[in-house]
């Protein structure tokens, strides 16, 4: 009887330690990644210079992104005046300019927001009247 006890305990203790670790192994949360893929093209004169792909929090704008794989000097409030040391020249009439897979934006890089897989170009080239 003793025997019958002993083993009834130990089989409930097995069982236990089974469920209890199931229910850890099953319930661990998984983490949503709040992530994004945006690729980013630099060009001046329509000639491509640099590519890079960042990692940037889901609802980044244009901006957070082109700071991740770049120094940016920002003018007139929310331009880009200066990428890696290429920079617009006013009297020349020579700016930087955006698009996003191939579009063109009428907000500034400070509101334009990105989405997964995202194709930013930014162009420095003159403008034509």
């Amino acid at each position: 009887m003793k025997m019958m006890k002993w083993i009834a305990g130990l089989v409930t203790v097995f069982l236990a330690f089974l469920f209890l670790n199931g229910i850890k192994g099953n319930n661990t949360p998984v983490q949503a990644s709040n992530n994004i893929k945006v690729t980013y093209t630099l060009k001046k004169n329509n000639k491509q210079f640099a590519n890079k792909k960042v990692t940037v929090k889901d609802n980044a704008t244009v901006l957070n992104g082109l700071k991740k794989g770049w120094k940016v000097k920002i003018a007139d409030k929310d331009m880009v005046s200066s990428i890696d040391g290429h920079s617009q020249n006013n009297k020349k009439q020579i700016y930087w300019t955006y698009t996003i897979n191939g579009k063109s934006s009428n907000k500034s890089v400070m509101q334009q927001h990105v989405k997964n897989n995202n194709h930013v170009v930014f162009n420095l080239s003159k403008m034509s009247n």
